[in-house]
């Protein structure tokens, strides 16, 4: 880590912006931040994903699995103004890191593929953007392969977002037809044309003829929508006046900043191809932090310093670390965030840390050793203030842990609350019907990576064990029971003995234990010996399973002045209930989960199917709220089937599926499913 320090402060127009490289797995953000950072000097050379030498995918995990696990940050500067731009996991395992960033960023550039089949890979991430008025353009990527239609790719997108599409260039083409190479560009305000050179900026042309008609057009596309939001520019063209450039700018960069529109750029990141007209619009049109602030709630004062916190870390060296955003007013080592005081403030370039004696508005910065701040914190000098940080990401997926080394326990519990800081989707509970350690997260690479975390960070040998049904048993019929204990020994003996009945209770009952014991049969001292020893009895029933919804009642007994005890009533209880249960018809329970299904609508019947061979029931199904092209479907499945769900869900969705989920009810399991289950709990008890 370099030592020397040195302050963010630049002589630019603005102060630092934030742009977020976000879209869908394999679309090129991980290039196209590696083509920007080239671009504005920042690296010198550019790597590849094959090569593994890229700054985006500084980390093993990334490099092995050739595609990004975490965020990564980079500070740059383009024409004296400074950026940070920030590369995101495309993977909807790691859609966390992406929705993170997106709300501390000035303006989110979404990369798509250039083929309109995987657009709608790109629908949750708009859906979020649009949901939380985050200004952001589509930079659709890979138009240097030949047969790319952009008509087709930008009617897709349209389909997905709610806000207006507008068309910033328009291609320019070796040949006539639709399908040949795109080899330049046409800007359609400036109305200048591009050819593109190969290792170098493109090159200022003149406009093609053939491209006038179609440049005119788009151009009127492109005023029609602006005038939907300004009156004065409205009344220009039904005046049919020619508004002026400088006009069309003010309108595209006021507009974008309210994210009522949403830009379309083109180019190839592999290629270079865009990359300087791609800086020029974010240099000209993107918002500045006040516009970030007060989207978050901050009304920003240069007397005041605020802080966003959009990820934490946990370093060997700088304890917990945290990446922040400077919302208000500016930092400085030595001043106070809430409880924690700042010292070896830094800059983020990927895995380098630069120390810095200050940070302005709009910086990302790095703060080390801060023990009281977590993501989603919003801090000022004199403490936290109200956020409106969105909730993580439901869990999805599950698997069980197990420690292999013993002793370990109480360090995996210190290890996963410090992963689930790092990465709010990830969550572990101690499930209390099983005794089974569990751990959730958005899919299997997601705990795949969590996993390798432990193993690698904090030395943990751990193995998976698949996730085990909290199952239950109950019964059906009414039954009666005497359960007498004698044990005669050299000294004093034991004798305890009581008479219940047992009946069955509606399903979420509970257990209910009542005494009716008349004449002193059993000693009032006795009784809650009685009950304590049926409770007992009742956690493992004669399936192998806890039992649940009945009720006992104590009718009798008889007792011994000497040789009764609480230890001897308690066993007479627990053989009371035993032989009981065992007479009651017992059967074995469920649990159901109540699933809210959301998918695209073209996938729906996909999905239908997908819950009946899950032993699914369908409750219902409707257009999904605020989601144009989407479902809803309300279903009661089994918990046991909801574990691994989401895998098959998303190969039959293109990746978009996801669901909601939480515990519904108990319900009766019979059948050969039932015998199966029953047989294992009893292999597994010997």
């Amino acid at each position: 880590m370099p030592s020397t320090a040195r302050s963010t402060t630049s002589p630019g127009t603005h102060p630092p912006r934030v742009a977020a490289l976000i879209g869908p797995y394999s679309s090129g953000k991980t290039s196209l931040f590696e083509s920007l950072l080239c671009a504005t000097g920042r690296i010198h050379r550019k790597g590849t994903i094959r090569d593994h030498n890229t700054v985006g995918d500084n980390n093993p995990q990334s490099r092995t699995r050739e595609m990004s696990t975490e965020l990564t940050c980079a500070q740059t500067t383009y024409l004296d103004e400074e950026w940070h731009f920030i590369d995101c996991p495309g993977s909807v395992d790691f859609a966390q890191d992406a929705r993170e960033v997106a709300m501390i960023c000035d303006v989110a550039i979404v990369v798509v593929d250039c083929d309109p089949a995987r657009v709608m890979t790109a629908a949750p991430i708009l859906k979020f953007l649009d949901r939380n008025r985050i200004p952001h353009l589509i930079f659709i990527n890979k138009t240097d392969h030949a047969g790319v239609r952009l008509r087709d790719n930008i009617d897709a997108l349209q389909s997905i977002s709610e806000r207006p599409l507008i068309l910033r260039e328009i291609p320019i083409r070796d040949g006539d037809g639709h399908d040949d190479a795109i080899t330049g560009f046409v800007d359609i305000v400036s109305e200048r044309a591009y050819q593109y050179l190969e290792g170098q900026p493109s090159k200022l042309i003149t406009m093609p003829s053939a491209l006038a008609s179609r440049e005119d057009e788009a151009r009127e596309g492109l005023l029609e929508t602006l005038a939907d939001f300004d009156d004065d520019l409205l009344e220009q063209i039904l005046e049919d006046q020619t508004p002026a450039p400088a006009t069309i700018y003010d309108n595209l960069k006021q507009d974008l900043g309210r994210d009522l529109i949403v830009p379309v750029f083109f180019g190839s990141a592999e290629q270079d191809h865009g990359i300087i007209r791609l800086l020029k619009a974010l240099r000209h049109e993107a918002p500045v932090a006040d516009v970030c602030a007060h989207r978050l709630g901050v009304d920003p004062d240069d007397r005041k310093a605020i802080v966003q916190i959009f990820k934490t870390l946990h370093l060997s060296h700088a304890g917990r670390f945290c990446f922040g955003r400077v919302l208000s007013g500016g930092l400085k080592n030595g001043d106070a965030l809430g409880a924690d005081k700042l010292s070896g403030l830094c800059t983020i370039f990927a895995d380098k840390h630069e120390k810095l004696d200050a940070a302005r508005t709009g910086a990302i910065v790095g703060l080390p050793r801060v023990e009281h701040l977590r993501t989603g914190s919003l801090v000022a000098t004199d403490g936290p203030i109200d956020s409106l940080w969105p909730d993580p990401l439901p869990p999805l997926y599950e698997t069980g842990l197990e420690v292999t080394k013993p002793g370990d326990d109480v360090k995996l519990t210190e290890a996963l609350r410090h992963l689930c800081e790092q990465d709010r989707s990830l969550s572990f509970t101690h499930n209390d019907s099983t005794g089974q350690l569990v751990l959730a997260g958005q899919g299997d690479i997601h705990l795949q990576c969590a996993l390798a975390h432990l193993r690698d960070h904090y030395h943990l040998e751990i193995t998976t064990t698949a996730v085990l049904t909290g199952y239950q048993e109950t019964i059906r019929k009414p039954s009666s029971a005497r359960g007498r204990y004698k044990k005669q020994t050299g000294g004093h003996g034991q004798f305890g003995d009581a008479a219940i009945e047992l009946r069955p209770l509606g399903r979420g009952e509970g257990f209910d234990f009542s005494d009716h014991i008349v004449g002193g049969a059993i000693p009032r001292q006795y009784i809650s010996a009685v009950e304590k020893g049926i409770r007992d009895g009742l956690r493992c029933g004669p399936l192998g399973f806890p039992v649940i919804d009945v009720a006992v009642k104590l009718v009798d007994g008889s007792y011994h002045t000497v040789d009764s005890s609480d230890q001897a009533f308690q066993m007479a209880g627990r053989i009371a209930i035993g032989e009981a249960l065992g007479n009651a018809g017992p059967v074995l329970l469920e649990p159901v989960d109540r699933c809210t299904i959301s998918i695209p609508s073209d996938f729906t019947s996909k999905a239908q199917r997908l819950v009946s061979t899950r032993r699914g029931q369908i409750l219902g199904f409707n257009a999904k709220d605020g989601w144009q092209g989407w479902d809803e479907i309300d279903v009661q499945m089994p918990t046991s089937e909801t574990a691994d769900m989401v895998t098959e869900l998303r190969s039959l969705t293109q990746g978009t599926g996801f669901f909601t989920r939480s515990y519904s009810h108990m319900q009766e399991l019979t059948g050969k499913q039932a015998d199966t289950i029953v047989t294992q709990q009893q292999k597994a008890g010997k």
